[in-house]
């Protein structure tokens, strides 16, 4: 009896060891958590993009779905509990947002001197384009990694075609519908598809957040509008809206018109540049202005993008133009399927592989592992002599040496 009990207290004391030895080991496995942390919780970590497999499928929501049937439940129990109240915030009551006005002249002035500067980088710097596809090369000679998706591409094993490409292959700014009111009459219909001005959406969003550009006039209210079950009513007398519009418009603009901004950017890009390297330097520095003026317009003024075809829309809504040609466009009748868009929506930075040397040999097909990418724009202004951006070292795998073509089946 007592040889059994002294085996039953052994057994228990072997479980309470293994027990505290399994907590002991979690816990210092959350401690050590913090002192290795993952790759993705780093802020200038970003991998290689890849692109949609599956085109047929929807592109993923910026928002979850679940906050967005939040907010709309949100909506809809103030609409029920007020069926008539004033709009206090802006941009929603037909108004604009004062500190985002200055932001939409710097970003217009900064899109106009990234072209213009990639416009001669271009002359210096060759760009090689696909025939038959979308893919771009920074580099006298097309690589040759096997992407191609064009017409036929599998008569040629995916290789490309390559051809010389300019600055609309290195940066492509999408076009959308300028709207006039972007309150009153936020859709355009399919039957106005050709009376209605396409511009850049870049443009369109600088223009709705405040920039006044003669060739797309733009409504500016000087009193909020009201909602009535949902439905936007504009009290303002229409009477004297010309003056009244005008004169509201330049006083926020402090007497900086689109003109002088154009004038001034011309006169600098006029003035001779040192060297490669500065005018490289400069319109990297455009590049990441505007990209952060976008996102912070972005946070106030609403960009819709279909979430099967590239087709995009600044304003309230989406617009009613039967024109999607994408996967499921027959059930939609030709309706784009409209959801929140992101700054790669609006401007598409065209991610191309990184050269380390544009005389070397070009990027072979069996070795496209080892290579890293990062947007034309930028790859253009680092081959000029820019530096290197902190945000796409890991990107373009710069800590990554490749084999030779003779190594690659002795690494593993």
């Amino acid at each position: 009896m007592q040889r059994k009990s002294l085996l039953s207290q052994i057994s228990q004391l072997n479980k309470l060891h293994f027990r505290f030895n399994r907590y002991s080991f979690s816990s210092e496995k959350t401690q050590n958590l913090p002192l290795f942390p993952d790759k993705n919780d780093d802020p200038l970590y970003s991998d290689v993009p890849k692109p949609r497999t599956d085109k047929s499928e929807r592109k993923p929501y910026p928002t979850p779905m679940k906050e967005l049937i939040k907010r709309a439940k949100q909506e809809k129990e103030l609409r029920k509990a007020q069926p008539c109240r004033l709009l206090e915030h802006p941009p929603a009551n037909g108004l604009l947002v004062p500190e985002l006005v200055d932001v939409a002249h710097r970003v217009h002035q900064a899109r106009e001197f990234l072209l213009s500067g990639l416009s001669k980088l271009v002359r210096v710097i060759p760009v090689q384009r696909c025939k038959f596809c979308s893919e771009v090369h920074i580099g006298s000679v097309g690589h040759e990694i096997r992407t191609c998706t064009g017409p036929e591409s599998g008569s040629r094993s995916a290789a490309h075609v390559w051809r010389k490409g300019g600055v609309v292959d290195v940066v492509t700014f999408p076009k959308c519908f300028h709207l006039y009111d972007r309150v009153g009459k936020p859709r355009v219909v399919h039957d106005e598809r050709h009376s209605v001005k396409r511009i850049p959406a870049v443009l369109e969003l600088c223009i709705q957040a405040g920039i006044d550009i003669e060739k797309y006039p733009s409504k500016r209210r000087t009193k909020p509008v009201y909602s009535i079950e949902g439905r936007i009513v504009d009290f303002e007398s229409v009477a004297g809206m010309d003056e009244i519009e005008s004169n509201f418009f330049w006083e926020n603009l402090d007497g900086s018109g689109t003109g002088e901004l154009t004038r001034d950017s011309n006169s600098e890009l006029n003035d001779e540049e040192k060297n490669l390297t500065e005018l490289s330097i400069r319109a990297m520095d455009s590049w990441f202005e505007m990209i952060t003026g976008l996102k912070k317009i972005m946070e106030k003024y609403s960009v819709w993008t279909c979430g099967y075809c590239p087709e995009v829309q600044v304003g309230p809504k989406g617009h009613k133009v039967r024109m999607c040609k994408a996967s499921k466009h027959q059930s939609r009748n030709g309706l784009h399927a409209w959801q929140e868009a992101t700054i790669d929506d609006l401007v598409r930075p065209n991610y191309v592989w990184h050269v380390r040397n544009l005389n070397g040999p070009p990027p072979h097909n069996d070795l496209k592992r080892y290579y890293g990418k990062a947007p034309a724009a930028v790859e253009l202004c680092v081959q000029a002599g820019a530096p290197v951006p902190d945000q796409y070292r890991s990107m373009m795998r710069l800590d990554v040496v490749p084999p030779e073509r003779d190594e690659v089946d002795l690494v593993a």
